[in-house]
């Protein structure tokens, strides 16, 4: 199994992709490329081939499950990507129809910051076994 090193934020929240970069990359160790709009993270995709990709759900422009549905219908999302949406949205019908448009996992917001990096490692972890 490859070590997970290589994430795609995207959040538009400029404070909160802030406290999750600093998790991802100085709590977590990761390499996190962030995005501050799903337009950008389809720009960037490609190049930096990410092995997880973390996307809020809801965001002006193109939301969380079109940018998605973007990055699958260009061959950036592959069965060797874990993606999961990050949202406040998470009763169980919501989750239920994030899990069909086929994201491994939902991470909560408001997330701990402590635990966030273990929590997308054990995703990372989860996908390849």
């Amino acid at each position: 199994m490859d070590v997970l090193e290589r994430v795609l934020y995207v959040e538009d929240d400029a404070d909160i992709r802030e406290i999750a970069v600093v998790a991802l990359e100085d709590i977590g160790g990761l390499t996190v490329r962030q995005c501050k709009s799903g337009e950008q993270a389809l720009e960037e995709v490609e190049a930096f081939i990410p092995q997880v990709i973390l996307l809020d759900v809801m965001m002006p422009g193109l939301d969380g499950p079109q940018v998605l549905k973007a990055m699958r219908d260009m061959g950036a999302v592959t069965e060797y990507t874990a993606v999961a949406f990050m949202t406040a949205k998470v009763q169980p019908k919501e989750i239920e129809r994030y899990k069909r448009m086929g994201v491994q996992k939902v991470i909560s917001k408001p997330f701990d910051p402590v635990a966030l990096a273990d929590e997308v490692k054990q995703l990372w972890n989860d996908f390849n076994t």
